[in-house]
């Protein structure tokens, strides 16, 4: 910050530039916010191509993940998913496979077993995650 006198006031010119606290791994790194609104532009188009891949299927499975792990805190099979959603089992592994693939939306054990569905997993973390309804579980 630097000073400038004038006859009458002070003038205070804010040299400091604005920046932008970013965790990466297991550090925050400061950048420029210009950096950080480049980076933004566009992230809606984005993210629009990540999804392409997916049918309203894939979202059906995903929506189901996230809500059955936050209810029962415990790893889905496949053919319980299946069966709740009427969808082939075939079909299901598929598209848990598809979904595991693009590292985004979930993983499963090495059962199939689906145990973590962003932003929820059954499997212990150091973070744990409240809902108004009062449903507990660990944050993924």
């Amino acid at each position: 910050m630097r000073r400038r006198r004038a006859p009458d006031r002070v003038i205070v010119l804010d040299t400091v530039s604005e920046t932008i606290l970013i965790g990466r791994e297991d550090r925050l790194e400061r950048i420029p916010a210009d950096s950080w609104r480049t980076e933004l532009r566009g992230a809606r188009e984005r993210m629009a191509e990540r999804l392409e891949f997916m049918t309203p299927d894939h979202h059906r499975v995903r929506r189901l993940a996230v809500s059955a792990l936050t209810k029962h805190s415990a790893p889905l099979e496949p053919a319980w998913i299946a069966r709740e959603l009427k969808i082939e089992l075939r079909r299901v592994k598929g598209i848990l496979e598809d979904l595991e693939r693009h590292l985004f939306f979930l993983i499963c054990d090495r059962r199939g077993r689906v145990t973590w569905a962003y932003p929820v997993t059954s499997i212990s973390t150091p973070h744990r995650l409240t809902f108004s309804s009062g449903e507990q579980i660990f944050a993924a």
